[in-house]
């Protein structure tokens, strides 16, 4: 058996977005907006639901109150804790999994939908498309992944603009905190939107939307293809 010590340790990463946690901030129609993007997706009664990376478990209450039967995914066991806690105070029933993209476990073809929300950037880009290849083969035929991160948008515009100074571009006209955004171009690892819809379709994935609203923000609707139908 090949030893794992080249395996990336997602635990490492653990609290180091709590300082960029402004880039996305504080969302108070986080339950509206989360019933949305479900409606949006078809989620039906005795769907299996995955929320890779749940946080405070918004988004799988939602499900879970819509019928679906829903892992609520998470790395960090502060997350998973308050995901249990909101999902109680809503009459919900979730089954929490302390794990990460990279180490969820999984059925072939068993989910109807996997989500993941501002997860996918704590990866480097190769193993990115590792993750998602896992969630590629999580998924049922014709099913969905519906997936949020923090990317580029946009390249800095050469000479005539340096990287700091995109930075302080973004920074002052899209009311984000400095020590945020610096952590975060520092320390983690978001990749330009561009690269993102190339890995995801090398994988497999049929790109149904990708919606670049914010400078960094992406929201990408992804389908597995049925056998027979085309990437």
């Amino acid at each position: 058996m090949l030893a794992r010590d080249w395996f990336y340790n997602q635990r490492r990463r653990i609290g180091l977005d709590t300082a960029v946690a402004s880039i996305y901030g504080q969302d108070h129609d986080a339950d509206l907006r989360a019933r949305a993007a479900l409606s949006m997706l078809g989620v039906e009664p005795g769907w299996r639901v995955a929320d890779i990376g749940c946080g405070n478990g918004v988004l799988a209450t939602e499900a879970a109150l819509m019928g679906a039967e829903v892992d609520a995914i998470d790395i960090s066991p502060a997350m998973l804790a308050l995901a249990e806690v909101y999902a109680t105070d809503r009459r919900a029933r979730i089954r929490t999994r302390s794990a990460g993209l990279l180490s969820f476990a999984y059925e072939p073809d068993s989910y109807d939908l996997i989500v993941s929300e501002f997860t996918l950037h704590h990866l480097p880009d190769f193993w990115k498309a590792v993750a998602a290849a896992r969630i590629f083969a999580a998924l049922k035929p014709g099913a969905n992944f519906y997936l949020r991160d923090i990317v580029f948008v946009s390249m800095p515009d050469g000479g005539e603009r340096s990287v700091g100074e995109w930075a302080d571009f973004n920074i002052k006209n899209h009311d984000f905190e400095r020590d945020s955004v610096v952590t975060h171009m520092r320390d983690e690892y978001s990749t330009f939107g561009w690269v993102m819809e190339r890995m995801l379709t090398e994988v497999g994935f049929t790109l149904i939307s990708a919606d670049y609203h914010a400078p960094l923000h992406g929201t990408y609707l992804l389908r597995k293809p049925k056998p027979g139908e085309q990437g």
